[in-house]
């Protein structure tokens, strides 16, 4: 099939071989052109906005570079590092384990979230390299960061991002179509990060965590991006986790994942098997999902 009738889907959007061709006139239209200009100019002439007006950047970022991957488009060389848009990440004392601590929750003080900001980013990027597993990874699309506490005491960080496009227990569990999960999908928010710090040693804690960030991440989220999420999803890897936490939080396991990854065209599993769980934040996600 030739190139101007084929669509090619990134980040959830089609791009026409037309629309291709645009962006490679964008790509040579300056002299001395950087990959920040070029997504920032692409999401003007297309229209890629977020719903509070703001330019689409990080996921035409990420769309420009898997075109250059499969090789429709080139791209000028990275201004800084290597290109994979992660640096990394320096440890300081400020992430130095604290004295054990094990008690109840519940004498752990008053439980609250606090939104990462600029001045604190450095630190919740420091714990989750040091003491996740997956270690520290940018959060795609629109996300929220936290820290929680109990009392004066930081017990425990969290990161929400966008939601995976294609689950198929989770997509069985709504019953949307095709086409109304690419309309809506942003209402959808993954947790992908969830630590309790390793000197925290509290019964009961996680789920009260989860809890306490159900009830707040909507208002939250409306603040930053204008619009209110339906539904929270995360995945579980099997081979470490229960999920006990999740489903004491009243999160529900709506499936299995299959162990290819969101990039994985082959049919054989390669990733590690995960639950996948839901949380619905509104009576009527479906409905909303659905439209």
């Amino acid at each position: 099939m030739k190139e101007c009738n084929r669509l090619y889907r990134y980040c959830g959007r089609d791009f026409s071989g037309e629309e291709l061709q645009k962006i490679r006139q964008i790509i040579a239209s300056d002299d001395q052109p950087n990959r920040v200009t070029i997504s920032r100019r692409v999401c003007d002439v297309f229209g890629w906005f977020k719903l509070d007006g703001g330019l689409k950047e990080m996921s035409c970022r990420v769309a420009l570079l898997r075109m250059e991957r499969d090789g429709l488009i080139r791209l000028p060389p990275p201004e800084k590092g290597n290109g994979n848009r992660t640096a990394k990440v320096r440890i300081s004392s400020a992430s130095d384990p604290k004295p054990d601590v094990c008690v109840g929750a519940g004498a752990l003080g008053p439980l609250r979230l606090e939104l990462v900001g600029k001045s604190t980013s450095q630190l919740w990027n420091e714990l989750i390299e040091r003491y996740h597993y997956l270690g520290h990874k940018r959060l795609p699309g629109a996300q929220l960061r936290y820290f929680v506490y109990g009392g004066s005491r930081l017990l425990a960080t969290l990161g929400f991002g966008a939601s995976a496009w294609s689950v198929a227990g989770r997509d069985r569990y709504i019953g949307w179509t095709a086409k109304q999960r690419q309309s809506n999908l942003y209402l959808i928010v993954n947790n992908a990060r969830f630590l309790i710090l390793p000197w925290i040693q509290s019964r009961n804690l996680a789920s009260k965590i989860l809890s306490l960030a159900c009830k707040q991440i909507r208002q939250d989220w409306y603040t930053r991006y204008n619009y209110r999420p339906v539904l929270m999803e995360t995945f579980v890897e099997i081979n470490r986790f229960t999920g006990t936490c999740y489903r004491a939080a009243n999160w529900q396991q709506v499936g299995i994942t299959q162990g290819r990854g969101k990039l994985e065209k082959s049919m054989q599993g390669k990733l590690p098997k995960k639950y996948v769980l839901v949380y619905p934040l509104v009576k009527d996600f479906k409905e909303q999902l659905c439209r």
